[in-house]
């Protein structure tokens, strides 16, 4: 299917694509770069969610793996690290002249709105980007699980799976010069692949939600754009 169909994409991005080179959890340059790339995506006519981690700042399951936190309140750390990335993505895109809204699915009203499905859709339907902090708002869960799971509740075309690499492969390309770059997959075959560009459970969700997963380079030239605009290598995970 064409990329070019999708009109309402929810991108996943790593907390760690905000990351500076000195290992700062914040570059302001990437960040700044990110909601000129977003903004320009919603010029283009796409109406555009956002769901960032917060594996910059923590990561619960690592934390708990170590054994001195227990998991629930280890992912609950990793929720406030997702809406502070969220928020700081909100001003940047703000200060771009990009309307933006975020919404944590862990009430936190002083800081910003918590969400709610039609409220959400309401701000999508008014042109703005919509910022989805917290992930599900519940422990063992991660925020791919949540962004599909969001996809599903807002209606969203697609979601856009921004990466450090331009779509999925059969190996690491890093490591693997003989790794090749799938054009298509179904859902059923990245999960029997296992394929760790998603969890499995965030694939069994988009399956069962008929969710295409679009998989590109969060470091090409106008990433989301040209992604989204078919421009640049992909790959998709359709039904």
């Amino acid at each position: 299917m064409p990329v070019k169909q999708f009109r309402r994409i929810l991108v996943k991005l790593s907390g760690e694509a905000l990351m500076a080179s000195d290992g700062y959890w914040l570059d302001p340059q990437t960040l700044s770069g990110l909601a000129e790339d977003l903004g320009a995506a919603t010029r283009a006519g796409f109406e555009i969610a956002v769901v960032i981690g917060g594996g910059n700042i923590i990561r619960g399951a690592r934390m708990s793996a170590a054994g001195w936190i227990d998991r629930p309140t280890a992912d609950s750390m990793g929720m406030l690290g997702t809406a502070m990335n969220s928020l700081a993505i909100e001003t940047a895109l703000n200060a771009a002249g990009v309307s933006a809204r975020t919404m944590s699915a862990v009430s936190m009203p002083s800081i910003c709105e918590t969400y709610a499905r039609q409220p959400a859709l309401h701000h999508l339907q008014k042109g703005q980007v919509l910022v989805l902090a917290g992930g599900t708002g519940n422990p063992f869960f991660t925020t791919d699980t949540a962004a599909v799971l969001r996809a599903a509740e807002l209606r969203c075309d697609a979601v856009l799976k921004a990466t450090q690499v331009d779509g999925v492969y059969s190996a690491d390309p890093k490591t693997n010069p003989d790794a090749v770059r799938y054009e298509k997959l179904t859902h059923d075959e990245a999960i029997a692949k296992d394929l760790k560009v998603m969890d499995t459970a965030a694939f069994a969700l988009a399956r069962e939600s008929r969710i295409p997963i679009i998989v590109g380079s969060i470091h090409a030239p106008s990433s989301v754009t040209a992604i989204l605009n078919g421009t640049v290598p992909s790959t998709i995970v359709a039904p």
